[in-house]
């Protein structure tokens, strides 16, 4: 492998709005595809206009595609999209079942004029008793047991970020390229799905491990008994915080020494790891303590000279000035719509030493219009004619 586009001469065809959906097709643009996000007309997407803790969704997983703004619900714009649709090899769409059959775009209706199609649906449950409920990120969350796990005992809290969201826009991304690879061998596409709710499920898997295995309910992670001796944050000289983590065998006597705890090194009851987790009440003021008397930077040294896991307590502005993201090329430049630039997180791989992405800025809704049409043989006339008649935005 050469490229750190490994999709380029792929096309995708994107119905979809909020997170789930965007994510894929962010994804599989950051990886060299031609995504077209079909939008309504004429402002697009309503994520774009979002407010509140949802200002932010539009512009992280908005880039990388070409936009077309079409009124869907007028013959002539249908037309348009099912010729386009004819010519794609990715369909991604993140709407209520049903929805895009109504517009004449479900899976069966199009692989009979696209038998190639790799129809890949985002929904909140996979097909079952739950598949017509509708889901949002929060909600799954809430009832796949990751509130719970997140907040205090009898307080379930949401966890600070669309993870859900996220992780089934890259879940259907996995079973997209799977598809396309069977493709290669039989020719046909087929359909594929992925599920918010199945998604957390995913994610329980081992607290519900756990609970099989000892017979007892977990507790919230707020609460729970850690498996580690050093597992915790810790105050600073300064103010700061950090987290510490001290796994190991072979890391115990070296962390003990470097802080001034050499009677705990040699005190045969903190021998073994699980000796140490059982002293926790008493080894960890102590080790509070000791960690005190640093600065956060002077702690932050010490541990990341002693190879320790440890952590500062970061917060996501802080992100943007992150050494380690900006010297490995982890933050994509783009424009947002009004001209101010920014930098954001590209795709967490890199492919032969390069990270993918980069594919573009944020397009204003329907940008792309005109060249797509002109592209499936609509002629200038045409197009004026659609635009005059409010089908497309260009």
């Amino acid at each position: 492998m050469t490229s750190s586009t490994p999709l380029a001469g792929l096309r995708v065809l994107e119905f979809t709005h909020m997170i789930m959906g965007p994510s894929a097709g962010m994804a599989l643009a950051d990886l060299g595809a031609e995504v077209i996000k079909v939008e309504p007309a004429p402002d697009g997407d309503s994520t774009r206009r979002l407010t509140g803790s949802g200002t932010g969704f539009y512009a992280a997983f908005g880039r990388g595609r070409r936009s077309l703004c079409v009124d869907m619900k007028k013959p002539e714009g249908q037309a348009l999209v099912r010729r386009l649709a004819e010519r794609t090899d990715v369909l991604v769409e993140n709407f209520r079942p049903g929805a895009m059959a109504k517009l004449g775009l479900g899976y069966e209706e199009l692989a009979k004029v696209n038998p190639g199609l790799v129809y890949a649906s985002c929904k909140g449950f996979l097909p079952g008793p739950y598949e017509h409920r509708t889901a949002l990120d929060e909600v799954v969350q809430m009832m796949g047991g990751l509130a719970y796990m997140t907040g205090p005992t009898g307080r379930p809290l949401r966890a600070g970020s669309s993870v859900i969201d996220i992780m089934g826009g890259l879940s259907v991304v996995v079973a997209i390229l799977s598809a396309l690879r069977e493709r290669e061998g039989t020719g046909r596409g087929g359909h594929v799905q992925a599920g918010l709710f199945e998604s957390v499920a995913l994610l329980m898997s081992q607290h519900m491990a756990q609970a099989h295995m000892t017979g007892a309910e977990p507790p919230p992670m707020s609460t729970r008994l850690p498996a580690w001796p050093v597992y915790d944050i810790f105050d600073t000289a300064d103010g700061g915080q950090v987290f510490v983590g001290v796994v190991t065998d072979t890391s115990w006597p070296i962390f003990c020494n470097a802080f001034g705890l050499e009677d705990m090194a040699s005190d045969p009851t903190l021998a073994s790891k699980n000796q140490r987790v059982e002293a926790r009440a008493r080894t960890i003021p102590r080790i509070a303590a000791a960690l005190a008397a640093y600065t956060k930077a002077e702690l932050m040294a010490k541990c990341e000279a002693l190879g320790l896991p440890f952590a500062p307590i970061g917060r996501p502005a802080e992100l943007f000035d992150d050494p380690h993201l900006n010297g490995s090329g982890g933050l994509v430049p783009m424009t947002l719509p009004d001209g101010r630039p920014i930098k954001l997180p590209a795709l967490p791989v890199s492919i032969d030493g390069a990270r993918p992405g980069g594919a573009g800025d944020l397009r204003p809704p329907g940008a792309d219009g005109a060249a797509i049409a002109a592209e499936l043989g609509y002629s200038e006339a045409e197009i004026a004619a659609l635009k005059a008649a409010g089908v497309l935005t260009v």
